[in-house]
């Protein structure tokens, strides 16, 4: 088993006695050791819209920053040609880019759809195959005499 196993967020022995020790030592770490196995699933959905977002402010920064910066010219009306095509280029390429990671994004949210209704869908048929008594508990297939 390694580390990152150990440490998931979940009720585990390890995180248990992380927690324990987190509030001996110094209670806010106990506290956040309780909202790490609680809410620790939504860490990575909440890093991602994080990093997306700070994606994009930089990249607006940058996009901001390249229209307003002063051309600078090198005296050479060939080269500064070149450059800037070349410029023109690469910023084409990273809209490409962009635009494709943006699709995979779409692409990864929508398998993730698929795959829970799935396991939505398979739960619900096990539960309606399930026989019931009238309590509303499931009947045992094998009882002992």
């Amino acid at each position: 088993m390694n580390q990152s196993a150990l440490l998931r967020p979940d009720w585990t022995p390890a995180t248990i006695a992380l927690m324990i020790l987190g509030f001996m030592v110094f209670w806010p770490l106990g506290l956040a050791m309780l909202a790490y196995i609680i809410f620790g699933e939504r860490l990575r959905g909440f890093k991602r819209d994080v990093n997306q977002a700070t994606d994009g402010f930089f990249a607006s920064c940058r996009r901001s920053h390249a229209h307003h910066r002063p051309h600078f010219s090198t005296g050479n009306v060939a080269f500064d040609d070149w450059r800037k095509a070349e410029l023109d280029r690469i910023e084409e390429e990273r809209r490409k880019l962009d635009e494709m990671r943006k699709e995979f994004d779409e692409y990864l949210r929508e398998l993730r759809r698929a795959k829970d209704q799935e396991e939505f869908d398979r739960f619900m048929r096990d539960r309606k195959n399930t026989k019931r008594d009238d309590n509303g508990g499931p009947i045992a297939e094998f009882q002992t005499p």
